[in-house]
């Protein structure tokens, strides 16, 4: 599969990261101190100093570290989403969609490690979206960010998907409520394996994967919800 390229609105930045080779320093390097530190030790200093750069330099890119996170989760969901429109477009049954769309979703797809994102370590950014997403929006500046316009990829991601529910089952009057909580679950669940095993079945010593184990959870909750 060829390199991928995701494109982000200037609405997230300062300064297109894309365009010079700081800025994508700057984004793979987040990715990798975020998942190293965690958010709440993660700051514009310590990336300076892990790139070899200045503070005021990555400040031409972010405002502050909030937006850097909003930016590098918005960065993931875009990508998946391509990847749903990459996979089902050929897919005219709408089960079979779904089935497909919680695959890619929990990333028990078969081709997602084939893909070449320029750079960036996937894995890494996953778990920086499973540990610290829910940052972007359990914040007091929720609504100033929403306002900006800067969770409209994760709404249109779900509403996406939401779609595919309602082909399957029109009446099933929650769809939206539906999507947000699996998206929200696909990573939790993870997590909470790792990290807090008390508050799920999902297990690290399993001889299946955690991401199949969520992905089976995830398939089975949801088909019988919405039929």
């Amino acid at each position: 599969m060829s390199v991928i390229s995701i494109v982000i609105g200037e609405k997230y930045y300062n300064k297109d990261p894309q365009s010079s080779e700081l800025g994508r320093n700057i984004v793979s390097s987040a990715i990798e101190l975020i998942d190293e530190l965690g958010f709440e030790q993660f700051t514009f200093k310590k990336l300076a100093e892990s790139i070899n750069s200045t503070e005021a330099s990555i400040y031409r890119y972010f405002d502050n570290k909030l937006k850097l996170l909003v930016y590098l989760a918005t960065w993931y969901w875009a990508w998946i989403e391509y990847m749903i429109d990459f996979k089902t477009f050929h897919i005219q049954d709408s089960e079979d969609k779904l089935r497909e769309v919680l695959r890619i979703i929990c990333h028990v797809d078969e081709n997602i490690g084939s893909i070449d994102l320029a750079g960036l370590n996937l894995n890494a950014l996953r778990r920086v979206v499973d540990t610290e997403s829910d940052k972007t929006y359990l914040t007091k500046q929720v609504d100033e960010i929403n306002s900006q316009g800067l969770f409209k990829g994760y709404k249109g991601l779900c509403h996406k998907i939401a779609l595919i529910i309602e082909a399957i089952n029109p009446k099933y009057p929650y769809a939206h409520a539906l999507v947000s909580t699996v998206l929200e679950a696909s990573h939790q669940q993870a997590f909470f394996s790792l990290h807090l095993p008390s508050l799920t079945e999902i297990s690290r010593d399993s001889d299946t994967s955690i991401e199949e184990q969520v992905h089976d959870f995830l398939l089975s909750t949801v088909l019988k919800l919405i039929k």
